[in-house]
């Protein structure tokens, strides 16, 4: 595994008075001025903080919600990102190609550390039939779906250091309601028990744009095979866009997912099942996400039962949330996140695709892709911050 440290943290203090605080911490200070005072410092001094995940000059990083985020025990993080070479462009500045990456925090988000492990998502490797025998229920159990000539999934027991596949979804795609369509699913799964997983995916007919469906497959022997369960949004494949599910479990039976949706504007939905995953219906629209392409939404059931959802909005330009305290049903207001994105040269406000987490104080982690004035080349950042503060 090849491993990096980084050791930057910036904080912003929001209020109607807004201060900064910046510190800067590198390998060479003192210990006593070391990367976890400088995070307890930062944390004690603002409840809204933004932590740079990774970033370096000259580098792209991206799409933390194409690539998946996981927490284990309350307090350690992995996130998921695209690094490429940094080429000032019009649309994505991003050179052609690069990796995917994992970045881990053992501290709740405050700081982290840059990973490669081998055996990912990037490194070749030939996709074989599932064996079956996968234990989702396993304490360091971590699922990454990746598309790469047709979808595949490779799965880790050690909390993403180490990962066993590419496994294909056995004959999931010869259902005859995927005839003609490819699947286009990231990832994002509720484990059921030790051999039960829903996973919430996506299919389109090839050559169409973004013009996805969302759908729930389900597997109930440990990965051997995977079968369809039903379509989430109700628009036929090829007339809108549903996609890039975020989904939460409210009870044994009630499963609440939001939906990136697009035609002719961009927004996010939320539609509820009640019975499992069988049959679903719309339930609310959370918010609009902007112009470019809009944004998909990060969805987290939090400690005091109400909903959060995450998304950035590139009209706006800025990073934001909202809270349900009816299980979706309607949204209060938008919350600010974050308003400092500085775009580039061709005007492109191109940022967001956050992942969401709770930590076990239940403070909230959003990561996602960033450029500001003083870190221009996009980056991965995380917001941090209390929901009781933030109502």
């Amino acid at each position: 595994m090849k491993t990096r440290v980084i050791c930057a943290v910036i904080v912003l203090v929001l209020g109607a008075n807004a201060v900064s605080f910046v510190a800067q911490c590198s390998a060479e200070e003192p210990k006593e001025k070391g990367q976890a005072a400088c995070a307890a410092e930062a944390n004690q001094a603002a409840p809204i903080e933004h932590v740079i995940v990774y970033g370096k000059p000259g580098m792209f990083c991206g799409w933390p919600a194409n690539n998946g985020a996981w927490i284990w025990d309350g307090k350690e993080i992995a996130v998921g990102f695209s690094l490429r070479p940094y080429v000032e462009k019009e649309g994505h500045n991003a050179a052609s190609g690069g990796r995917s990456v994992l970045a881990r925090s053992l501290d709740g988000g405050e700081t982290w550390t840059l990973e490669d492990p081998d055996n990912f998502v990037d490194d070749g490797g030939t996709t074989t039939p599932s064996p079956g025998g996968i234990n989702f229920a396993h304490p360091g159990f971590a699922m990454r779906l990746h598309r790469s000539d047709g979808i595949r999934f490779f799965i880790s027991y050690d909390r993403g250091r180490k990962w066993q596949g590419p496994y294909a979804f056995a004959d999931l795609m010869s259902h005859p309601e995927f005839e003609g369509l490819e699947n286009t699913a990231r990832t994002d799964y509720i484990v059921n028990g030790p051999d039960d997983c829903f996973i919430f995916m996506s299919a389109r007919k090839p050559d169409t744009g973004t013009r996805d469906r969302a759908f729930l497959a389900q597997t109930k022997d440990g990965g051997k095979t995977f079968n369809f369960v039903s379509w989430i949004n109700p628009e036929p494949v090829g007339t809108t866009r549903g996609a890039m599910p975020s989904t939460v479990r409210i009870s044994k039976t009630r499963l609440v997912s939001a939906l990136r949706r697009k035609y002719p504007d961009q927004w996010i939905d939320v539609f509820v099942s009640n019975d499992n995953g069988q049959s679903w219906k719309f339930l609310s629209k959370v918010a609009d996400t902007g112009g470019w392409n809009g944004n998909p939404p990060a969805l987290a059931r939090l400690k005091d039962g109400r909903l959060c959802c995450a998304y950035g909005n590139r009209s706006k330009r800025k990073m934001l949330a909202k809270y349900s305290s009816d299980d979706g049903a309607t949204w209060g207001d938008e919350i600010v996140l974050r308003d400092d994105f500085k775009v580039d040269s061709f005007d492109d406000p191109d940022f967001g695709y956050p992942r969401l987490v709770q930590r076990a104080d239940g403070r909230l982690v959003a990561m996602y892709y960033w450029a500001t004035k003083e870190n221009p080349h996009h980056h991965i950042a995380a917001t941090i911050w209390d929901p009781d503060k933030t109502k």
